[in-house]
């Protein structure tokens, strides 16, 4: 697809005969905000993994600007420009704040003066740089998700891969990650795609979406355009909408 900054072509992951994806197809374009949605076990994290190089597809390829990137190592992907999250977020516990993101920022910056200027550049950004000494690991729950997008932006990224950065927080909290996201992708262009249950942030921040069941795309669209499909509304969005959103 001309254009696309990430395309997945028939990926499939098998384990010991376990189908956990097959045959999924869609592009990013470059500096698009795209999300990936689906019921829980569908098999987005395992396309993330596929993506960022975790996992080698069993089937289809995986390409960032025109070059296939599948079956590289995780390092290799981070290399060729795909940063991201986990969706437990594991900051380095005896470090710092500012010490977790420079740590990423080293990726790309030759010394560890310059790596620290970046990174306190990036929390700034995420309103993290008043907390930039204190142990991560005595963050609180909002702000660990600020922090592992900050180390995932330290290795500037061209592709950003979100996992689920908003499950858990406030609705207040949601909206100020939802603008923050909104801004980075305006000022940069820097291209996202997002896992993400909370359908809110979906709404406010996707331009398209690509839904998933059991493994398959069952869906692809705008926002408006997939909260009206009825297969989606059958497998996923019904669901969603009784489960209610997090407090």
């Amino acid at each position: 697809m001309s254009g696309a900054r990430l395309e997945l072509a028939g990926i499939g992951k098998t384990f010991r005969g376990l189908r956990a994806v097959h045959d999924v197809s869609f592009a990013v374009p470059a500096g698009a905000i795209h999300a990936l949605i689906g019921p829980n076990g569908a098999g987005k994290t395992t396309i993330f993994n596929m993506i960022a190089g975790v996992f080698t597809p069993t089937a289809g390829t995986v390409t960032l600007d025109g070059r296939t990137i599948s079956g590289l190592r995780p390092d290799q992907a981070c290399d060729a420009g795909v940063g991201r999250t986990f969706q437990i977020v594991k900051p380095f516990k005896g470090l710092s704040v500012l010490e977790n993101v420079t740590i990423g920022a080293l990726h790309r910056r030759a010394t560890l003066a310059d790596a620290r200027v970046a990174a306190e550049g990036i929390l700034r950004r995420l309103g993290l740089h008043d907390r930039r000494h204190q142990l991560a690991e005595n963050l609180t729950l909002p702000d660990r998700k600020r922090l592992e997008v900050a180390r995932a932006l330290a290795t500037e990224p061209k592709l950003l891969l979100l996992d689920e950065v908003m499950a858990g927080l406030r609705p207040t909290e949601v909206d100020v990650m939802v603008a923050f996201l909104r801004e980075l992708n305006a000022e940069t262009g820097l291209t996202i795609l997002l896992i993400e249950h909370v359908m809110r942030a979906v709404m406010a921040l996707a331009a398209d979406v690509t839904v998933v069941s059991y493994g398959e795309k069952i869906a692809e669209g705008t926002p408006a355009e997939i909260s009206r499909n009825q297969a989606v509304l059958d497998v996923y969005l019904g669901h969603e909408a009784t489960e209610g959103e997090p407090a």
